[in-house]
């Protein structure tokens, strides 16, 4: 089979790893093309993952909209040369697009009803859509499959992802104490327009708060206040999870990064604007606090009355929620067996 994988964000890297390690070890034809934005080359190089850059993230409505445009022409001639036999990506867009034109099957994963823009401008166009059982937005009919969990059991599935205490160290775990991380983003992309999060001396008081209990950690896409540089996280991106599995709690504004926590069984706090289906359905099942932007001076007590609960509760609620939810790495492959084009 040859697979054409569109790869926009570090998320995307980690979620469609081990379906791409998979199908390369049976022999498939793989082709990935990647995108300029945060770690997400250098993600794939440290995975050796061949890849092939065909645009850099843009700014503001005006810089996403013109790298929409010149990312669609590239994966268009990229699809037209490779012929691929079924495409695929996370949102999926530009492989929707180029599918629909080539009459290639285009199979697209997503988790986030808020992204109205993207998914307007990929759903008429998909070949069939995989989105997790929360998922509460407007859908292609008879062209969707719900199932159970979150993406992040695509590559954080506790019978295949074993944290390490060696990779945790060097990705910048102190043994001996409590460690906490903070994650910040930069509110810059296509669903972030008008948006902003966390302001400096929250982040400040929360660093402050948590720092006489152990090490602090900041990870963030953006820039780091001056003061607040000594917690900025410096080792290897790529260990990062083994990392967050040896954490007390991860305090941020991405709802990715808090639903990898809660599957690693480490308590999270998701601080938004909006909450997708799927850390509601963590809330539910206890492993994530969600507080909406303009409450966040609620934190710190958040903070406080998560540290009063012991972690292995954690740890017993996330096996209850994963027992009830399929590898979603294997669902990816078997997705785009499904429905390649047939010669």
């Amino acid at each position: 089979m040859k697979v054409l994988v569109d790869i926009v964000h570090p998320a995307d890297v980690l979620f469609f790893k081990r379906p791409i390690e998979a199908m390369l070890a049976r022999g498939d034809e793989v082709r990935i093309l990647s995108r300029v934005k945060d770690v997400t080359c250098e993600l794939l190089d440290m995975f050796k993952f061949e890849h092939r850059v065909v645009s850099r993230a843009g700014h503001g409505a005006f810089g996403l909209g013109a790298e929409l445009l010149r990312r669609d022409f590239a994966v268009l001639r990229v699809a037209r040369r490779f012929r691929p036999d079924v495409m695929t990506g996370f949102g999926g867009v530009a492989v929707a697009h180029a599918g629909a034109l080539l009459g290639i099957p285009c199979c697209a994963f997503y988790d986030s009803e808020t992204a109205l823009l993207q998914t307007r401008m990929a759903w008429p166009f998909v070949s069939h859509l995989t989105v997790p059982a929360s998922y509460r937005g407007r859908v292609p009919r008879k062209r969707t499959s719900y199932v159970q969990g979150t993406k992040e059991l695509s590559f954080l599935h506790p019978a295949v992802f074993r944290p390490d205490s060696d990779k945790a160290r060097a990705a910048g775990w102190q043994e001996g104490v409590e460690n906490f991380l903070i994650r910040l983003v930069a509110w810059k992309a296509n669903h972030d327009v008008g948006k902003g999060g966390l302001d400096a001396e929250l982040v400040r008081a929360i660093v402050s708060m948590l720092s006489h209990r152990g090490r602090v950690h900041i990870t963030a896409e953006g820039h780091i206040p001056r003061d607040l540089k000594p917690h900025a996280l410096t080792g290897d991106p790529s260990l990062i999870h083994h990392l967050m599995a040896h954490c007390r709690i991860v305090v941020g504004e991405s709802a990715t990064m808090a639903a990898e926590s809660a599957i690693l069984g480490v308590p999270a706090i998701y601080a938004g604007h909006d909450f997708p289906g799927y850390v509601l359905e963590l809330e539910s099942a206890g492993l994530v606090t969600n507080i909406r932007v303009e409450d966040r001076a609620t934190i710190p007590q958040c903070i406080a009355e998560i540290l009063r609960h012991p972690l292995g509760q954690v740890l017993a609620i996330r096996d209850s929620y994963v027992s009830k939810c399929p590898d979603w790495a294997e669902v990816v492959v078997r997705t785009l067996d499904r429905h390649r084009r047939l010669t």
